[in-house]
This record gives C-alpha cells, sequence and structure tokens, in this order.
C-alpha cells in the first residue's frame, strides 16, 4: 500500500470546525480550522447557527484537502467526529435548519426535566440510556424546538422534518440526504437503549419526540454514504463516526477495560472503558457506547465537566485578564499560589457529579492584594479540582485507573497537568499525537474502509509524549481540595 494514501478527519467541535489530514502512519499531514459564532440569548441558552456550522466545515474540507493534495497525498476515504448533545432539526426537503442549533451547553429546558424527575422518570431513563435527567441531553432540546416553532410539531408527526446531532447534519449535507446517525451520539439523546441498540418508543412517548424525526443508528465504522458532487471532497467515502469523546478514547487506544482518557476542549470529559459491562453508576456518572463495531458493543462509564477551556476564554473575553490562553502557563507560574483565591466556573450549571442546572459561578477569597495571575491560576486549578471529583466518583464506582491519559489543547500547559497529576494522585500520561478526537475517527474511517483490521492497529501507532506524576505533600493536597469543597459548597443549589 502507498504510503502516500492519507485519510481526512472532520471535527467538528463546540467553538471551531477543524479538518485535519492523516497518513496511515498517524501522523498530521494538514490541519484547517475555522471559529465560529457563539449565540447567547438568554443567560444559561447557548446556541449555533447551523449555516455557520456548515460554512465553516466545507471550508475547513476545502482547506486540508487541497493543501494535502498538493504535496502528493491521496486522501481515500473520511470520518465525522463532533460535538455531542447538540440538536438540529431540518426540513427534509429543502435541508435548512427551522431553528439554531441548541448546544449541548445549553439549559433552558432544566425546569421540564426536573419536572419528569419529580414524577419519577430518572431511573427509568437511566436504566434504558445509562444517562441521567439533564438538560445537557438532546430529546429535551427536541421537544423545545417542536413547541416553540409554529407548526414544527405536526411537520414532524408528518415526516417532513428531520432531528440529527450534528454529525448527522454534516452527513446528510455532505450526501445530499443520507439520514443516519451512529451508536455514540445515538446513545446521547436520552432516546436509545444502550443494551439493545435501538430506540426506545416508550422514551420516544415520554419525550413527546415522533420517530419519523429520527435517523438510522449504524455502526461507528462502515461505508456509510459517499460525499456527493458539488460538494467538498465529492467522491470520498465517509467510512467513520463517533462523537468526539468516543473518538478521543479510541485516539488514546483506551479500547482494554479499565483504561481512562480525559479530554480537555470547551469543557473536559472523563471516560473509562468498562468492556461489554454496562457499569450503572452510583455517583450520578454516565453509562454510554464507546463504539460499536462488527456487531461488537463496547461500553463506558463517563463524567463530564461543563467549563474546561471556556474558563479560560471568559478569563481573556469575559474578565480581560488574560491576554490568550497560551499565556495562562506563565501567569499561573508567576506566582506561588492563588492567595486562598477559588473559581468555581459554574457559568452554566455544575456537571458530573453534581448535575446542578442552577448553579452560577463565583470568585472566592478575593482580597485588595489578589493579583490577575492568581485569578488565572486560579482558573487553572478549577479544572484540576474538577477532574478530582470526577475521579472521586469514578473511584467509588469500582473503577480506579493506574494511569490516566490526557489530551485537548490544554495538555500544551506542561504546569497544569503537573498539578493534575498533583491533585489526582495518579500519573499522567500525554500522547505524541494530540490530535487524539481527529485521531480516533481517522482510525474508525481507516476500519470502515479496510485501511486497518481492527483497533489493536492504534498499538502500532500509539506512542507517549511527556508523563507526569505526583510530587505534592499529601497534606497540602487534602488542604487545596479542602478549600476547593468549601467554594464549590457556596454555588451548589443541591
Amino acid at each position: 500500500m502507498s504510503d502516500k494514501k492519507a485519510i481526512l478527519a472532520i471535527d467538528q467541535g463546540t467553538t471551531s470546525s477543524r479538518a485535519i489530514v492523516f497518513s496511515l502512519a498517524g501522523d498530521v499531514i494538514t490541519v484547517a480550522q475555522r471559529e465560529f459564532a457563539q449565540i447567547y440569548p438568554k443567560p444559561g441558552w447557548v446556541e449555533h447557527d447551523p449555516e455557520e456550522i456548515w460554512d465553516s466545515t466545507c471550508a475547513v474540507i476545502t482547506e486540508a484537502l487541497d493543501a494535502a493534495r498538493e504535496e502528493g497525498w491521496q486522501v481515500v476515504t473520511s470520518g465525522i467526529t463532533n460535538q455531542r448533545e447538540t440538536t438540529i432539526i431540518w426540513d427534509r426537503v429543502t435541508g435548512l435548519p427551522i431553528y439554531n442549533a441548541i448546544v449541548w451547553q445549553d439549559r433552558r429546558t432544566a425546569d421540564y426535566c426536573a419536572g419528569l424527575a419529580a414524577d419519577g422518570y430518572e431511573a427509568l431513563i437511566n436504566a434504558r440510556t445509562g444517562l441521567l435527567l439533564d438538560p445537557y441531553f438532546s430529546a429535551s432540546k427536541i421537544g423545545w424546538i417542536l413547541d416553540e416553532i409554529p407548526g414544527a410539531r405536526a411537520r414532524a408527526e408528518a415526516g417532513e422534518l428531520a432531528f440529527g446531532t450534528v454529525e448527522s447534519f454534516l452527513l446528510w449535507r455532505l450526501s445530499g440526504g443520507v439520514h443516519l446517525s451512529d451508536a455514540t451520539n445515538a446513545s446521547r439523546t436520552s432516546l436509545y437503549d444502550i443494551h439493545r441498540g435501538s430506540w426506545d418508543e416508550e422514551l420516544l412517548a415520554l419525550f413527546e419526540v415522533p420517530a419519523a424525526l429520527l435517523p438510522a443508528v449504524c455502526p461507528n465504522a462502515g461505508k456509510f454514504a459517499l460525499i456527493a458532487q458539488g460538494q467538498p471532497g465529492a467522491g470520498l467515502p465517509i467510512t467513520g463516526m463517533a462523537g468526539d469523546q468516543q473518538a478521543a478514547a479510541i485516539g488514546q487506544a483506551c479500547y482494554r477495560p479499565g483504561a481512562m482518557k480525559v479530554t480537555f476542549g470547551t469543557g473536559a470529559f472523563m471516560l473509562a472503558n468498562t468492556g461489554g459491562e454496562v457499569v450503572q453508576s452510583d455517583h450520578r456518572l454516565l453509562s454510554t457506547i464507546a463504539w460499536e463495531i462488527e456487531g461488537v458493543r463496547s461500553y463506558a462509564l463517563e463524567g463530564s465537566i461543563l467549563c474546561a477551556g471556556s474558563t479560560l476564554q471568559w478569563l481573556r473575553d469575559g474578565l480581560g485578564v488574560l491576554d490568550s490562553a497560551a499565556m495562562s502557563e506563565e501567569m499561573a507560574t508567576s506566582v506561588d499560589d492563588t492567595g486562598g483565591v477559588y473559581l468555581v466556573p459554574a457559568f452554566a450549571g455544575l456537571g458530573a457529579p453534581w448535575w446542578d442546572a442552577e448553579a452560577r459561578g463565583a470568585l472566592t477569597g478575593l482580597t485588595r492584594g489578589t493579583s490577575a495571575a492568581q485569578i488565572v491560576r486560579a482558573g487553572l486549578e478549577a479544572v484540576a479540582y474538577q477532574c478530582d471529583d470526577l475521579m472521586d466518583a469514578m473511584k467509588a464506582d469500582g473503577i480506579a485507573p493506574k494511569t490516566l491519559k490526557v489530551d485537548g489543547g490544554m495538555t500544551a500547559n506542561t504546569w497544569l497537568m503537573q498539578f493534575l497529576a498533583d491533585i489526582l494522585d495518579v500519573p499522567v500520561s500525554k500522547p505524541k499525537i494530540t490530535e487524539t478526537t481527529a485521531f480516533g475517527v481517522a482510525m474508525l474511517a481507516g476500519i470502515g474502509a479496510g485501511l486497518f483490521e481492527s483497533l489493536l492497529s492504534i498499538d502500532d501507532i500509539w506512542r507517549e509524549d511527556a508523563s507526569f506524576t505526583a510530587q505534592m505533600d499529601g497534606a497540602h493536597r487534602q488542604a487545596l481540595l479542602k478549600g476547593w469543597s468549601t467554594a464549590l459548597g457556596r454555588v451548589r443549589t443541591k
């Protein structure tokens, strides 16, 4: 096989769309990226313009393919990975969305979800889907759009509209009308039975979602569609799809039970492979499908932090104490500590293990002597403290990793990675291939196209770049965590 064969990974994220071309050896050939607008109509509401998602995706596909081909690479297949749970409903004839995409961070359906919980439905939802009753997931977002847009519910019941998370929307547009989702994304809707591997009629009735809206669900690797003529990458097969966190777990070679990774993006997501077993958490973590390949389904236990990289964005754009995310390490190391300052970044509520939609952020411990550098350091420390909350829940559910693999943009901050190892008291491992989300879906696309035999092929490619082991005194660690617990208690509402 020619060493000039390559795979296109389309990575549609929360704040930007990217396209990365990988060689079959896992080397990054070219990267293209476009940011797009975040829309905040009301406090706690977060939206995207689906047309801006589409336009930015088309632009990066074109740019990445052109650059790769100019260097002599033959791109032979493609895959899509995406921000999960984000909800789009569009017209089946025109392909036009009937409302903005409601983003996974959005909390507008908190009261609706609380009402269902009060009526005793959370146990049913958790048993079938592995998820909790929270506005994070797609089902309540679908219902909100159908109820708020005049005529939408009747049109949905008549089969005139289509629902999809972002990978499904992009596949529809790129293929000229193929309506599919994949097992990982379907498992994040609150409508999919992760045990049977099918949409659940009882949950559809509970959330009042017409079945006619839904895509068919496929495995994560296979021959799904060809990119249609007139679209960027025309003629290229699409042979892999997965939600971003599951794709990152694949890219981190976390395919053995017990392996664990955390991805730092807009939020942070800790995911542990549980193999063929669905682990029902007693500590408000999520059970989810890790991937499904050739009829074999693997599961994971997941904890989601809503604000990680977005905390640095707020420090930069909202508070104005940070010029760039890249400067955060320099600022953090310019001071010995935070001076007792804690930043709780509950800008859109708290995710796992608290699931408190009404909580709001706080800066505590401020004095006249508090500096901008101490506030920035507190923002970085908050990421590690939230990871510790997740790790505690994982351990309580019986999962205690020997090593935590890390990926995402924040891993460039060496100080933060060392602080993370210190707080978790677990070795932290960073890979040479840092584009793990895109790399994971490239591997899936390669499997779907017959370029790789299985996920075991990742063993030939994954390499460690750096490792961090705990160096902090245990008493100091406990003192810091006690301060975090106190600060967290000030914002929690339940």
